[in-house]
């Protein structure tokens, strides 16, 4: 048996702006907070996905990030979902694509870079 990943832990500034940005993009329910201001978000079924825990963190970033997180559309196409991410507040982001890229690099409300891929796959 292999392992799986069940939680990925993102250190923000302000653990409710992205939660409810993240919620909104997965279409992910709260599940929890801690007492440290900590937020869980995932799947409202408790699917295979894996939650986010959004932790409060005061320490600067410092470059790029050597983790990001890539998305797919499930309901709609790349176009349609590109315009959806950045009405929740994804910002384009600029880490040296060349403009030929079949994906489109973006930036969440703290500028945690993630990558909108083209596919789209069949909700779970």
């Amino acid at each position: 048996m292999a392992c799986r990943i069940s939680e990925l832990v993102i250190d923000c500034a302000n653990p409710n702006r992205l939660a409810a940005f993240w919620s909104d993009v997965l279409g992910y329910v709260e599940l929890g907070r801690e007492d440290d201001g900590s937020i869980a978000i995932g799947p409202p079924d408790a699917g295979p996905q894996p939650t986010l825990v959004l932790s409060p963190s005061s320490d600067p970033r410092t470059g790029k990030l050597p983790l990001h997180i890539d998305v797919n559309a499930t309901d709609r196409d790349q176009d349609a979902e590109l315009e959806r991410l950045l009405a929740l507040g994804a910002r384009p982001a600029d880490v040296g694509q060349t403009g030929t890229e079949s994906w489109h690099v973006l930036a969440d409300p703290e500028g945690n870079e993630f990558c909108l891929l083209r596919t789209r796959l069949q909700p779970l």
